[in-house]
């Protein structure tokens, strides 16, 4: 598929069909999500992948609690689900390092925090690998309230922070419906501001 194609064709999908994903396809979103661009080239990032459906189960028993509304029974009809996860320290201890020029780990110096966003660069990475390959894909919040089930459940590390959740498999019929298909795009002519803001 053209680069300009699976940018057009990638939408968020909340409803998968029961066919299998092909383990090679979640590596290679995996292998080029480590391509995404890093301050320092950090790379302060992890990906919990549950990719069997106990596992992915255990991620539905902890995540959410009640009965199950139609977007999450959709959702759970996800074969795979990635957690991607920050490490502030990584970021910290990398700009402490003598070939940046700060000799203490200041949270301060961070105007942004650049380990959530790079993190989130590298989702987006795997959100485009598997529309390439066919599939669908959504990234969403984790509940509020269930991080540290979350936490404890899977084993992540206090120096990482889940910031969202990745679905992926084949998106079933009518799969990809939700904001999109209620409200219009914004045209680049509207955001866009060129020599300065206008408007």
């Amino acid at each position: 598929m053209e680069f300009q194609d699976v940018v057009q064709r990638r939408r968020m999908v909340r409803k998968y069909d029961d066919r299998p994903v092909d383990p090679a396809i979640i590596d290679r979103a995996l292998d080029n999500a480590t391509r995404a661009p890093s301050a320092g080239f950090s790379q302060g990032w992890a990906f919990v992948v549950l990719d069997t459906p106990a596992d992915v189960a255990r991620f539905w028993e902890v995540s959410a609690e009640g009965v199950p509304d139609r977007w999450r029974r959709g959702m759970m009809s996800a074969p795979v689900i990635v957690l991607p996860c920050s490490s502030k320290a990584a970021y910290l201890d990398r700009y402490a390092e003598s070939d940046k020029g700060w000799t203490d780990r200041d949270e301060a110096r961070w105007p942004m925090p650049y380990w959530h966003m790079d993190t989130a660069m590298a989702s987006l990475l795997v959100l485009q690998t598997v529309t390439d390959a066919g599939l669908g894909a959504c990234f969403f919040g984790v509940a509020p309230g269930r991080e540290g089930a979350l936490r404890s459940e899977f084993g992540i590390p206090d120096s990482h922070d889940p910031i969202g959740v990745i679905s992926i498999g084949h998106a079933a019929e009518g799969g990809a419906q939700g904001s999109p298909a209620t409200r219009r795009r914004t045209p680049a002519g509207d955001v866009v501001h060129r020599g300065g803001w206008r408007g």
